[in-house]
């Protein structure tokens, strides 16, 4: 019996390597383009759901249409993001592995520009580009298009979202005019449509399902809320979904990192990924996602783009996003190649009238769900924690040693005490957080509390300095270090609970972050022998952290194993914190200082002596 890939028109080489993939039949936007992408002749649009399929739907025909005996590039594939640009390559590069001669390179930012040059020279045949990078190559002169036959634009509507249009202009402008352009995108707004027809010679249109139609494996549900209940909705839902593997949407990159770190503090396996975070850092977070040692991955609409990672069930919109064709986008991350998922939003009483929108662009209804009870969740963990004992994998040979001693511990205990304390060990952290919890579910009309993302915040518990220490630690975001990762090993090396952290202030070479006043001497204990890469850790308090001679200056020793050696003064040495919505500084001068809100920072008006903007990432960058 022929493989369904060598019936559309492909090679063995190429249906081995898919077969290898556990790819046994073509999805159905691959059915209907790789026969036309094979011809070759035509511009072609295709529209259809991610999660569907398109990167093979154009992948594999490049692979039959294009000539590896010539080391020049012959196809350009622009993608939004590096991460869809990774994905992409990867992907090429496990389809292409059966055939000889075979180059595909990866041209993104944040990444060794050198290195990119230097793949380039040796010889490529595919190049797969996000619009900027690709641009300083060419801006470089160090590449050449002539040769190019297919140019695919890959996740053509958020390309547009993201501005890069006259970047797209500038690219292809450098490519002959007569090559092919196949424009992949999941909806069809004026503007992708505006592209076809200024880069395209009546191209064929495939269209899978309705035009910005949602994926028909999604479920859509939504939960209705006070603005102030948000994180406890979020917590809640996570709780009740006990093997939930999920994207968790929020608008901007300090409401990414700020839910991230509520999530780890209070226990959870969770992770944020935004655009601050430089590539070694992004690339960490997307492989624990990959390799399930994260549940829960926090992300901007930006940063998500391209993740293709299998078996997501759950997408959840912490924050409904700007444009309405997004959440197709977002959606998108879970139902993929024909599973199911479910998407959730959470939203209050205002952002009703957006649901209905939504509604009509995907053509599916939402379902209005109701937010589980303390008892609901509690007795859906422990359903689960039977049914984990049920289907655990035993080692007899391994455990068969221990049995006489088990059996002797349990002497005194009835089969139905055992299974009551078995099932205790979970159930009891569950019954003790939700007892007396409260509905939070909100009725229609009821809008009290509804202040937006800065009410959310404050709920969460942005907490005074009082029953606080703060501390300086000598690791910062040159180490590779976001909040959470910081959070993570102060919690592990200190052994203490990330409720016990409050603010934490993440710097280039050094950090702050305030602990609970009662659990700094055991702190200091524990982290007597730490060590990061081979140096040794410190953490002082930050008033006995060495100050720089400098004004409101910082230095970086030359001994201590690479760590923080000057220290930091600020307005002629004190500080000055007022917790509401993240701390103020204030310099020698009423007017020098500057605010630093949760890591998103403003310069008060300027005053007799300079101030200072400083923010995670946002606006200055240490490396």
């Amino acid at each position: 019996m022929n493989n369904p890939f060598k019936l559309l028109g492909i090679s063995d080489d190429v249906v081995n390597a898919v077969k290898d993939l556990g790819f046994e039949s073509p999805t159905p936007i691959q059915e209907q383009a790789i026969p036309v992408l094979l011809e070759g002749n035509n511009d072609f649009v295709g529209l259809a759901q991610t999660g569907t399929g398109k990167t093979a739907a154009f992948g594999l025909p490049l692979i039959e249409l294009i000539d590896f005996k010539i080391n020049k590039p012959q196809a350009l594939i622009l993608c939004p993001t590096r991460e869809l640009c990774l994905q992409i390559t990867s992907d090429i590069k496990n389809y292409s592995k059966n055939t000889p001669g075979a180059n595909v390179v990866a041209v993104y930012g944040g990444a060794n520009i050198m290195q990119q040059l230097r793949e380039i020279r040796n010889g490529v045949q595919i190049v797969v580009a996000t619009p900027g990078r690709m641009l300083d190559i060419i801006g470089r002169k160090a590449i050449d298009f002539s040769s190019v036959k297919y140019v695919v634009l890959d996740e053509a509507d958020e390309m547009l979202n993201m501005g890069f249009q006259e970047d797209i202009n500038d690219i292809l402008s450098t490519t002959p005019d007569d090559k092919k352009t196949w424009l992949f995108s999941a909806t069809m707004p004026p503007e992708v449509r505006r592209i076809a027809k200024n880069y395209m010679d009546n191209p064929t249109e495939l269209t899978m399902g309705t035009k910005n139609a949602g994926n028909v494996n999604i479920e859509h549900e939504y939960y209705l809320v006070r603005a102030r209940d948000k994180y406890a909705a979020l917590k809640r839902i996570v709780d009740f979904n006990p093997e939930i593997f999920a994207v968790v949407f929020c608008k901007t990159k300090l409401d990414t990192q700020d839910v991230a770190e509520h999530l780890i503090k209070d226990g959870y396996n969770a992770d944020a990924l935004h655009g601050d975070l430089s590539q070694q850092q992004r690339d960490k977070v997307m492989q624990r996602f990959r390799d399930r040692n994260m549940q829960l991955l926090i992300a901007t609409d930006v940063a998500a783009r391209g993740i293709d990672v299998n078996n997501v069930t759950h997408v959840i919109n912490y924050s409904l996003p700007d444009e309405i064709e997004s959440y197709t986008h977002r959606s998108g991350r879970t139902g993929r190649a024909g599973k199911t998922g479910i998407s959730i939003c959470i939203i209050n009483t205002k952002e009703v009238g957006k649901i209905r929108q939504i509604e009509r662009i995907i053509g599916k209804q939402f379902t209005k769900a109701e937010l589980p009870t303390g008892f609901d969740v509690c007795e859906k963990q422990l359903f689960s924690l039977i049914h984990k004992v049920q289907n655990v994998e035993v080692n007899e040979s391994q455990i068969e040693q221990y049995i006489p001693r088990i059996m002797d511990e349990f002497a005194e205990l009835s089969k139905e005490d055992i299974i009551k304390r078995f099932a205790s060990l979970e159930f009891n952290r569950f019954l003790e957080y939700y007892k007396n919890a409260p509905d939070l579910n909100a009725a229609a009309g009821d809008d009290r509390g509804e202040r937006g993302v800065r009410g959310e915040r404050t709920e969460r518990g942005s907490r005074g300095s009082d029953g606080y220490t703060r501390l300086f630690i000598n690791l910062g975001s040159v180490d590779d270090f976001t909040r959470g990762d910081l959070l993570s090993f102060v919690c592990n090396n200190g052994k203490i609970s990330g409720k016990s952290i409050g603010k934490i202030d993440l710097k280039g070479v050094y950090s702050f972050f305030e602990v609970e006043n009662d659990t700094v001497d055991s702190l200091f204990t524990n982290f007597k022998e730490v060590q990061f890469n081979n140096r040794g850790v410190r953490i002082e308090k930050s008033g006995d952290a060495p100050v720089s001679s400098e004004r409101g200056g910082e230095r970086r020793s030359s001994g201590g194993g690479g760590g923080y050696g000057g220290g930091r003064r600020e307005g002629g040495g004190g500080e000055r914190k007022s917790y509401g919505g993240g701390n103020r500084r204030e310099g020698g001068n009423a007017g020098g200082g500057f605010r630093d809100f949760s890591g998103r920072s403003r310069d008060d008006k300027a005053g007799s002596t300079g101030g200072k903007r400083e923010g995670s990432g946002e606006r200055r960058r240490r490396s």
